[in-house]
């Protein structure tokens, strides 16, 4: 899960307000980042067990940051203002988050964060052919990069480096990533902590309906609690406690932390090293973000 993925509202302007803000949407790029990383340290052949046992553990988390954060009486009021664009929202994160682990298992780590970091530009592209919104000219050039760089990248799986199925599924997860970015633009009133809640009990729902068991050993129980309550529920705390003090493309371009270190802590620990495809079209997608993000930023510091 990339920061850049995730609808933000800039609240305050203090200075001092959005250098903390700041800190924790990087520190939500750098826990996410691992992502890959704990999952190539699992050796378990279902993926389905893996999705229910993190699912489960992510849920746990989130729960307690919202009992917390907010106390009992405030997360039941999340939970009844969230209404159906929440729910919506939810199962496209439960869509994503399965789709994640199970793409792992046919494709490398890079793929799937590289993929996954067009979406800011596939949700502008989505917002067009649904709602017509206009779209900057420099919009559609960073469209037109991120398209070509995903090309190069899934152009890797017709020679039987990688699996289609893999880039298939990391192709979803943009996708889906990108609706519910849409959806909370939408409807800004939804909660982000309580739809993601919902979406890890769907997705553990799910996976239990598919798992062919869900027994694992202790060191692997290990790294699933680790995997489901840090990586991505502290992570994701982190990020929708930050991303409120600073502008949302400042937000968007901190999340590219993770597009950079995830293949990075991969092939330092796992020795996983992605072909030369992966990493053209990967460049091309960093830069065509990069380049799309920092106009976007100068053009919100400048309103």
């Amino acid at each position: 899960m990339s920061a850049s993925t995730l609808p933000v509202t800039p609240t305050l302007p203090d200075r001092r307000g959005q250098g903390y803000g700041a800190a924790l949407v990087l520190g939500s790029a750098v826990v996410w980042s691992f992502g890959g990383t704990l999952a190539r340290f699992l050796a378990i052949e279902d993926g389905w067990t893996v999705v229910f046992w993190r699912s489960l553990f992510a849920a746990l988390f989130l729960l307690g940051f919202m009992l917390l954060r907010d106390s009992p009486r405030g997360t039941v009021q999340l939970f009844r203002g969230m209404g159906l664009a929440g729910i919506a929202v939810g199962l496209c994160f439960a869509t994503a988050s399965t789709s994640f682990i199970l793409a792992l298992a046919y494709t490398t780590v890079a793929n799937v964060v590289l993929i996954q970091a067009g979406v800011p530009l596939i949700a502008a592209l989505m917002a067009w052919l649904l709602f017509r919104e206009r779209i900057a000219v420099h919009t559609w050039v960073a469209i037109a990069a991120v398209i070509g760089g995903v090309a190069i990248m899934v152009s890797e799986s017709l020679g039987g480096s990688v699996s289609m199925t893999g880039d298939a599924l990391a192709l979803l997860i943009a996708f889906a990533f990108a609706t519910a970015t849409i959806i909370t633009r939408r409807f800004a009133h939804v909660r982000m902590t309580p739809a993601v809640f919902f979406g890890t009990l769907v997705a553990c729902a799910v996976a239990a309906s598919q798992a062919s068991g869900f027994a694992v050993s202790g060191q692997e129980l290990a790294v699933l609690i680790v995997f489901g309550a840090l990586n991505f529920g502290l992570g994701l705390a982190l990020f929708v406690t930050g991303a409120r003090l600073v502008p949302s493309a400042l937000a968007a371009l901190l999340g590219t932390a993770e597009t950079v270190l995830a293949p990075l802590w991969v092939a330092i620990i796992h020795g996983e090293v992605p072909g030369a495809r992966t990493i053209v079209g990967g460049i091309i997608v960093l830069a065509a973000l990069l380049c799309y993000l920092g106009v976007e930023l100068w053009r919100q510091r400048r309103a």
